[in-house]
């Protein structure tokens, strides 16, 4: 063998060990992860058994905890370095100080559970089993490898048992199973109980495990609480807002729904969900599907230190999973529909801010929280011909309404100003702004994806263009109010003033302002198109084309009334008022875009005003409305300050 391939191959077996090596650091480092959070869970439930009212009332137990306590500390010491470890040391080191001191057990409790939480947000490791477990199976598995110390019926009183010191556990107990969650029965099957007679069930499959910790959740419910939790389950609303899916359910306690369901339907629910796992994988297909997948992919991002990954993911859940479906989320409960978007920019906001992990975890798991309501309303809204009606007329009237007003308001004035030659450019404007928004369908379907980003890209600039625009036109329009000798202008003046440049800015203002309407008018419609209530949805689609005529002929007859001077200078507060507007749903649009870093606030939104929750937002329309509101007031005073006498 020649040196060379001697060589060659001594470095592949090196890679190979190194692989290997690094491969069952990996494991060891997950290992002792699952450990830790083990140990805590265990001296959050059993504290209270060494320690009473600030005295030792078990000194075997009470040396345990201590021995637990150190034992965690430890090993998180040893833990792979990351910046959130000396956080944790810390934790740890508090939680020991407590158990010295002989803290009440709600303070330990509380510790424990903390830094639980906090390791898992750390050092992610997977808690939930990668198949819904298999009840019957658990039953088999308990007889054959458990009944002989714990009982037939979990009492903690088989044969072998009864000669066990300490005793096996009840899993009978009420008090006890309300503390405990699936994933810590879980790991008491998988490596024991140090200090107790409980071995590590390594030799049994993963499978095996995991049903067997579900079927142990049953014990301490009877029958009737199954029934009773069949039927909070299937009423949905806080239950399966709660208790999401799989991965939830396992790292949830009793105890901790109690907030949410109260103590009586939280044990039943439990007892349910124990009895009967399956019901936990019939995740809704469509709906916020997406939205919930890149939320969990931008936490996983974030926790893996990926920032820029995680603001992208973030972006795309809401933009591509929530957007689509937010009219028909506004027909059926406009205030969940608000507390999603509220929720989402809270969540963007903690990104961007660099925020703990806990803290963008918590953030997180609220708006998976929304997203369970929001599935619930858009199912009910499938079957539901009435909210799809209503949806599909808000749809159209909401964003018709504030093109309309440009269009009409640039048609009354051309009218006032007898500009027939001008006024077909406005019309040539809208008229090739819904052509264009017809082709934009016909891509979006059947050519590209448009994203939601580029969407809201779009919208946002064009909707910053147009109230620029509108801004300069309001300021002339006032201008000319308060200037009287109305027919000397318009005979002198309109000529002029209306050349073949202004009419092609007339032809631009008009297919933007409308453009920009259409563009996601129609990607709304798309989302709402094929969800059973089609009729429904044209019919709404027709009596909001309705309504929008009989307000574009109310609107151009009360135009058409009111003296040349009155006109404009209602004209130019009403553009003035669109300017504002459009400020405020284009600085949301680009943040939701991530063109402009999120600026989360508490703070009532106006949508039909352009008031977001948003610091940024809010300061781009005060300027705007300073600096038209400036305008007036001069053109005002040096209007009056000419018709005063010399």
């Amino acid at each position: 063998m020649s040196l060379t391939k001697s060589v060659h191959r001594s470095a592949k077996m090196l890679a190979v060990l190194a692989a290997f090596l690094f491969s069952g650091v990996l494991q060891a480092s997950e290992a002792d992860v699952k450990r830790v959070w083990q140990i805590l869970d265990y001296l959050a439930v059993d504290y209270a058994g060494a320690v009473q009212d600030g005295k030792v009332v078990s000194q075997s137990e009470y040396d345990e905890m201590k021995e637990f306590a150190l034992t965690a500390r430890t090993k998180i010491t040893a833990l792979e370095a990351k910046t959130e470890q000396a956080a944790l040391v810390a934790q740890a080191a508090e939680l020991e100080a407590a158990i010295a001191a002989r803290a009440d057990a709600g303070k330990v409790g509380t510790l424990s559970k903390a830094l639980a939480k906090h390791l898992i947000a750390a050092y992610p490791v997977p808690l939930a089993p990668s198949t819904v477990p298999d009840v019957k199976l658990g039953e088999k598995v308990y007889a054959q490898n458990c009944a002989s110390c714990h009982g037939a019926t979990g009492n903690g009183d088989g044969p072998v048992g009864k000669s066990l010191d300490p005793t096996p556990i009840a899993f009978t107990d009420k008090e006890r199973a309300s503390q405990r969650s699936l994933f810590a029965l879980y790991q008491a099957v998988s490596q024991g109980i140090a200090g107790t007679a409980m071995p590590a069930f390594s030799q049994l499959s993963e499978e095996d495990r995991w049903a067997v910790a579900t079927y142990l959740g049953t014990f301490a419910h009877d029958g009737s609480e199954v029934e009773q939790g069949k039927k909070v389950w299937a009423e949905g609303g806080k239950a399966k807002a709660a208790i999401s899916n799989l991965d939830r359910f396992v790292g949830l306690t009793q105890n901790d729904l109690v907030e949410a369901l109260g103590a009586k339907d939280a044990s039943a629910v439990m007892a349910y969900l124990h009895a009967s796992p399956e019901v936990l994988n019939q995740a809704p297909t469509g709906g916020l599907t997406l939205a919930r997948k890149q939320l969990e992919d931008s936490l996983a991002a974030y926790k893996a230190g990926d920032l820029k990954k995680a603001q992208d993911l973030a972006l795309s859940s809401y933009l591509d999973g929530v957007e689509p479906y937010e009219q028909a989320l506004a027909a059926k409960d406009g205030s969940l529909k608000n507390q999603i978007e509220v929720g989402m920019s809270l969540y963007r906001s903690r990104i961007s801010d660099k925020a703990p992990v806990d803290q963008v975890a918590a953030a997180a798991a609220d708006v998976e929280r929304l997203f369970t309501l929001g599935d619930q309303v858009l199912a009910d809204s499938r079957a539901d011909a009435t909210a799809a009606f209503l949806g599909s007329l808000t749809i159209l009237l909401r964003e018709g309404l504030e093109a309309l007003l440009v269009v009409v308001a640039m048609i009354a004035f051309l009218r006032k100003a007898e500009r027939p030659d001008v006024l077909a450019y406005v019309h040539a404007g809208w008229v090739t702004a819904l052509l264009a928004g017809a082709a934009t369908w016909g891509a979006a379907t059947y050519l590209v994806t448009i994203s939601g980003a580029n969407r809201e890209v779009t919208e946002g600039l064009s909707s910053l263009f147009a109230a620029a625009v509108l801004v300069s036109v309001g300021v002339w329009m006032h201008q000319k109010s308060v200037a009287g000798q109305w027919q000397t202008y318009l005979r002198e003046r309109m000529s002029a003033a209306l050349n073949r440049k202004s009419a092609f800015f007339m032809f631009g203002l008009a297919f933007i302002a409308v453009y920009r309407e259409v563009f996601e008018t129609i990607l709304f419609y798309a989302a709402l198109w094929g969800q059973g209530n089609d009729h429904a949805i044209l019919a709404g689609l027709a009596t909001g084309v309705v309504c929008l005529m009989a307000i574009t002929v109310l609107l151009l007859r009360f135009s058409a009334r009111l003296p040349i001077g009155k006109f404009f200078s209602a004209s130019s507060w009403l553009v003035a008022v669109l300017a504002v507007v459009l400020t405020g749903k284009g600085v949301a649009a680009l943040q939701e875009a991530g063109w402009i870093a999120p600026s989360a606030l508490t703070a009532p939104r106006f949508e039909l005003l352009g008031v977001y929750p948003s610091t940024i937002g809010l300061a781009a329309q005060a300027v705007v409305l300073a600096v038209v509101l400036a305008f007036f007031l001069w053109h005002g005073r040096a209007q009056s300050q000419q018709e005063q006498p010399r």
